[in-house]
């Protein structure tokens, strides 16, 4: 089987979707789509284009964010620096700072983001 992507769509749980999209729309310096949902959920989606993984935000009861599960790499653009510095500034706790990898692969670092997850954002600078 030959899969193109290995991540399809990804979700990272709040308890309140205002306070986490103004969160990730400062750290992205990006507008998030807020979208309906069936059951209950209440959603909003990262911008991506094209065929780019595509993913959310959401809430609902059976979703509780956590520092302790998977950590999703978001895109940290041409430098990681930026939207780091933004993190911190929005109130995210960062947890592992700008780090490199290798210099072929890139930098990585890691935030606890406005509703406790753990998020990590990459980029090659």
């Amino acid at each position: 089987m030959n899969i193109p992507h290995v991540v399809t769509w990804f979700e990272i749980p709040v308890t309140d979707l205002a306070r986490a999209v103004g969160f990730y729309e400062t750290v992205f310096a990006a507008k998030m789509v807020q979208e309906p949902c069936p059951s209950g959920m209440t959603m909003a989606v990262f911008p991506a284009e094209g065929t780019a993984v595509k993913g959310c935000l959401i809430q609902h009861e059976a979703c509780k964010p956590s520092a302790d599960g998977t950590t999703v790499y978001l895109n940290g653009g041409d430098d990681l620096s930026a939207p780091l510095a933004r993190a911190e500034q929005a109130g995210a706790k960062i947890v592992v700072p700008k780090t490199l990898i290798t210099p072929e692969i890139g930098y990585f670092a890691q935030f606890i983001d406005s509703e406790g997850n753990r998020v990590g954002i990459y980029s090659m600078h």
